[in-house]
C-alpha cells in the first residue's frame, strides 16, 4: 500500500515551514502581542501628563492614525515580501546587507529580552491568584516560559492555538470590564479640580512623553510580518489581519480610556498607577482584584507565546543568508524552527535568570525607534529602486502618509533620545561596535563558500 504525503508533511521533511495558519491566526497573533497589561496602567500616566478628557482622547487618536500609518507601510513589505524574519527581510532588501544585519540582531535580542520581562510579570502576578507561589517569581516565570516553548517546540499549530485561546480570554475580560463600568458604576464629581493644563513649551514635553507612551502601548501590531511563509494567502492575510486587528485594538483602546474616565475621577486617575486594577476593585472588590490579575496573566502569556513565535524566525531567515550559523535554518515535522528555537529560549531564559533584560530593554528603546523609522524608508525605497515588484497591498495615501508615518518616527526618536540620552547614546555606540562584528561574519560567510566551490 502507497502512502502519500500531504503538502505540508512534505515541506516538513524538506525543512520548510508549513503554511498552517489563517486568517485567524494573524488576528491573534497582532491582537495577542499587542494588548498586554500596558493598557491597564497607561492612561494614568497620560492623564498626569495631560489631565484634560479632551486632550486624552486625542493622544489616543493620534496615535491611533500612527499605528495605521505604520501598518501601511509592514503590510505593503509584508505582502511584497513574505518571509519569516519580518523587518530583517524587508532592512537587507531595501538597505543592504549590514542594515539587515543590525535590524535582525536588535529585533531578535530586543525580543527575547521583553520576553524575559514578561514572564517575571507572570511570576509575579501569579502569588495574588495562588499565595502560595508568594516568592516564586523566578521559578514560576521559568515553569510558564519552558511550557511555553515545549508546547511550540511539538508542533507549531499547538503555538498557534494558545495564541487565538490566550487572546480570545483577555478580549472578552476586557470587554466584561468595560461593560460592567457603564453599567455599574455611577459617576461621581471630583473633590478635587483637576491640576491645570501645561502650557507652552511644557505642553509640547507632556504631549511628547505622553505620546511615547501611547506608541510602546500600541507596540506589536506588526508582527504579522513574521508569518509569511506560514499564512496560507499571505499577499491577504498579512494587510487584513494587519489592519483588522488595529481596528479591534483602537476600539478597545478607546473603550477603556472612556471606562476608566467614567468610573474614577480625572484628578485621581492622574494619580493611579494602575487604572485597571481601580476600576476592577470598584466593581467586584476583592474578587475585582484577582479577575483582573487574571486577565493581565493570560495576556501576558499570550505576548511569551509571541516572543516564542517571533524569534526563531529572525534567525531562521539569517541563517539562510548564512548571516549566522546555518544550522539554526532546521525546521522539525511539526514546522518549527527547533535549533533556532533553541537558541531563542537560551538566551531569554539568560536574561530572565539574570534580570539583565531591565538594561537591554532600555538600550534597545532607541535601536527600536531606528526600526520602525527604516520601514518606512524600505518602502520609499523599494517604491523608487524596484517599482515592478510584485505588490498585493499597496500602502494608502503614498507618498504622503509614508513620508508622515517616517516624520513621526523620527520625532519619536529623537524624543526617545532626549528622554534616556545615556542608553541611547549606548545604542550608538552598539550601532558602530555591529560593523567590525558584522564584516567578521561576513568574511567568514565567504570563506565558508569559497572552500565549498
Amino acid at each position: 500500500m502507497s502512502v502519500t504525503m500531504s503538502g505540508s508533511s512534505k515541506a516538513a521533511a524538506r525543512g520548510s515551514l508549513l503554511r498552517v495558519f489563517g486568517l485567524m491566526f494573524a488576528l491573534a497573533i497582532a491582537i495577542g502581542t499587542t494588548i498586554g497589561g500596558g493598557i491597564l496602567r497607561t492612561p494614568g500616566e497620560i492623564a498626569a501628563l495631560l489631565p484634560s478628557v479632551y486632550w486624552i482622547f486625542a493622544i489616543w487618536v493620534f496615535g491611533s492614525i500612527n499605528a495605521l500609518l505604520g501598518a501601511g507601510a509592514f503590510s505593503e513589505l509584508g505582502a511584497m515580501l513574505p518571509c519569516a524574519g519580518g523587518p530583517y527581510v524587508f532592512a537587507r532588501r531595501a538597505l543592504g546587507d549590514f542594515a539587515g544585519f543590525f535590524v535582525g540582531y536588535v529585533n531578535w535580542f530586543s525580543n527575547n529580552a521583553s520576553t524575559a520581562a514578561i514572564a517575571l510579570v507572570v511570576g509575579e502576578y501569579s502569588a495574588t491568584l495562588f499565595p502560595q507561589l508568594a516568592g516564586q517569581t523566578t521559578a514560576v516565570a521559568l515553569s510558564v516560559f519552558l511550557v511555553l516553548v515545549a508546547l511550540n517546540w511539538v508542533q507549531v499549530r499547538a503555538g498557534g492555538w494558545v495564541q487565538k485561546l490566550t487572546t480570545l480570554a483577555k478580549l472578552l475580560g476586557l470587554g466584561v470590564l468595560v461593560v460592567a463600568a457603564f453599567v455599574m458604576i455611577e459617576p461621581q464629581a471630583s473633590a478635587v479640580a483637576p491640576a491645570p493644563m501645561p502650557q507652552g513649551v511644557a505642553l509640547l514635553a507632556a504631549l511628547a512623553l505622553a505620546m511615547q507612551a501611547v506608541i510602546f502601548t500600541f507596540d506589536g501590531y506588526y508582527y504579522t510580518v513574521y508569518f509569511g511563509e506560514e499564512l496560507k494567502d499571505p499577499g491577504r492575510e498579512i494587510p487584513r489581519g494587519m489592519f483588522r486587528s488595529l481596528y479591534l485594538i483602537i476600539g478597545m483602546y478607546l473603550l477603556l480610556n472612556a471606562a476608566f474616565l467614567w468610573a474614577i475621577p480625572l484628578d485621581q486617575l492622574a494619580h493611579d498607577p494602575f487604572a485597571g486594577g481601580t476600576v476592577a476593585h470598584l466593581l467586584f472588590g476583592f474578587r475585582g482584584d484577582q479577575l483582573l490579575t487574571l486577565i493581565v496573566v493570560i495576556s501576558m502569556i499570550g505576548v511569551i507565546n509571541s516572543g516564542i513565535l517571533c524569534g526563531p524566525r529572525i534567525l531562521l531567515d539569517m541563517g539562510r543568508d548564512r548571516l549566522c550559523p546555518p544550522q539554526v535554518t532546521r525546521v522539525n515535522r511539526g514546522g518549527t524552527p527547533d535549533v533556532a528555537l533553541l537558541a531563542t529560549a537560551l538566551v531569554t531564559l539568560a536574561f530572565l535568570v539574570s534580570g539583565a533584560f531591565d538594561s537591554v530593554l532600555k538600550v534597545t528603546a532607541s535601536l527600536m525607534a531606528v526600526l520602525s523609522a527604516s520601514m518606512f524608508v524600505c518602502v520609499i525605497v523599494l517604491r523608487k529602486r524596484e517599482p515592478d515588484l510584485n505588490r498585493p497591498y499597496r500602502s494608502w495615501g503614498y507618498p504622503w502618509t509614508t513620508y508622515s508615518g517616517l516624520a513621526i518616527a523620527v520625532a519619536f526618536l529623537v524624543g526617545v533620545m532626549i528622554a534616556d540620552p545615556l542608553h541611547s547614546w549606548i545604542a550608538l555606540g552598539l550601532l558602530l561596535a555591529t560593523w567590525p562584528v558584522y564584516r567578521a561574519v561576513v568574511m567568514l560567510r565567504d570563506r565558508a563558500t569559497s572552500t565549498k566551490t
